[in-house]
């Protein structure tokens, strides 16, 4: 629990520094197309890179991770409810770990 935490800090804290340091750093409004697009996606690619190797050692096992997160995407990708992923990666992982 206090591991899990201390990631959530970190994430949390890692989104805001990229958030706020355009703030300070630029006092006039960016007006790169370029600066602006890769400022808006920061944080989702910091909390991805943070989680994605969770994702892969949370189960100990590598192919029931790997299911998991490949039911994940599926059911993400067909635009299905965040509970209704994130149950169905878990069952799925579940599954696979005890066939494996």
């Amino acid at each position: 629990m206090k591991h899990t935490l201390l990631l959530m800090a970190v994430m949390a804290l890692t989104t805001y520094l990229i958030r706020m340091l355009p703030f300070v750093v630029f006092r006039r409004k960016i007006t790169s197309r370029f600066a602006r697009s890769f400022l808006s996606y920061a944080p989702y690619d910091v909390l991805t890179a943070m989680t994605i190797p969770s994702v892969f050692t949370s189960t100990g096992s590598v192919p029931s991770a790997v299911a998991g997160f490949a039911v994940a995407m599926l059911l993400a990708l067909k635009k299905k409810s965040l509970i209704v992923v994130a149950a169905a990666a878990c069952i799925a992982a579940y599954l696979t770990a005890l066939v494996l």
